[in-house]
Formats: C-alpha cells, structure tokens, sequence
C-alpha cells in the first residue's frame, strides 16, 4: 500500500508494507514543526525536502532517501543514517555529531562546515563531496570512498582515514 503526504516543506512517499517504513505521526510533526526529536523516519522518501535548520537529533533514519534535501544547519545530532542516501543533499554547518553514517550515500552533497565528530562514516560513499572546513575530530572513515572529495581546511583530530590510519590534523 503506497501514501503519499505533501507539503510546503516535506514531500515524504512511503511504503506502508516495508519493515523500515516511517510512522505517520512523526512524519506529520516533522511536516509541521521542522522538529521530530528521537523519532521514527526509516524508510521515507524525502527527496529534495527543504529542512533548513530542522531538529531531528536521535532521530532514526535508517535507509532514508534524502537525495538532495536541503538540511543546511540542521541539528542532526546522534541520527541513524546508516544506508541513507544523501547524495547531492546540502548539509552546510549541519551538526552530525555522533551521527551514524555508516554505509551511506553522501556523494556530491555539501557539507562544508559541517560538524561530524564522533560520527561513524564507515564504508560511507563521499565520492565528490565538498568536507572543506568540515569538523571531523574522533570520526571513523575506514572503507569510506574519499576520491575527488575537496577536504580544504577539514579538521581531522584523532580521525580514522579509509586506509585505517589514524591521521591528527588540526589537534
């Protein structure tokens, strides 16, 4: 069974039969408020979504497509992302502390200024992703696709690379 809920800042379509669909009632908050704290997102179809400054802190993501969302200086703070697709998505000073990114598609998105301490980017894909300025203190990278991704100016205290070296740039 499909549903599809629109509105001025999320279009969000889901798959009510799929085990990592999103609960309606978070979906409706987000919808109306930009704030959906610890909520159940997995699954949902927010591609392109305008979330500027949302607050979605310990919120579950899981295998959510944010293709080319906009979550400029959204507070994503311990989120589950894992398989996410992010590709193209704007995350300029986002906060994704603690976040975990593992396995997702982040190629080509934004996340210049962005904070990523302690996040979990293991076997992530950032193939062309802009992490100029980005803050990536204690984050893991290992098996992360880096090529062609611009790291100008990146904090990368205590960080593992994808090689699993450590590297401790900007201590």
């Amino acid at each position: 069974m499909k549903r599809t809920l629109t509105a001025l800042t999320v279009a969000a379509t889901m798959f009510a039969s799929s085990p990592y669909a999103a609960e309606d009632a978070d979906l409706q908050k987000l919808k109306d408020t930009k704030e959906c704290v610890e909520c159940m997102l997995s699954g949902a179809d927010l591609v392109g979504a305008n979330l500027k400054e949302a607050t979605l802190m310990g919120a579950y993501l899981k295998r959510t497509n944010l293709k080319g969302a906009y979550l400029s200086g959204a507070d994503l703070r311990s989120v589950d992302l894992t398989d996410a697709n992010l590709s193209g998505a704007e995350l300029t000073t986002a906060n994704l502390s603690g976040a975990s990114l593992w396995r997702a598609d982040l190629s080509g998105a934004d996340l210049a200024g962005a904070k990523l301490s302690d996040a979990d980017l293991e076997e992530a894909n950032l193939y062309s992703t802009n992490l100029e300025g980005a803050y990536l203190s204690n984050a893991n990278l290992e098996g992360a696709n880096l090529l062609r991704a611009r790291m100008k100016g990146a904090i990368l205290c205590n960080t593992i690379m994808p090689d699993g070296l450590v590297v401790y740039s900007g201590c």
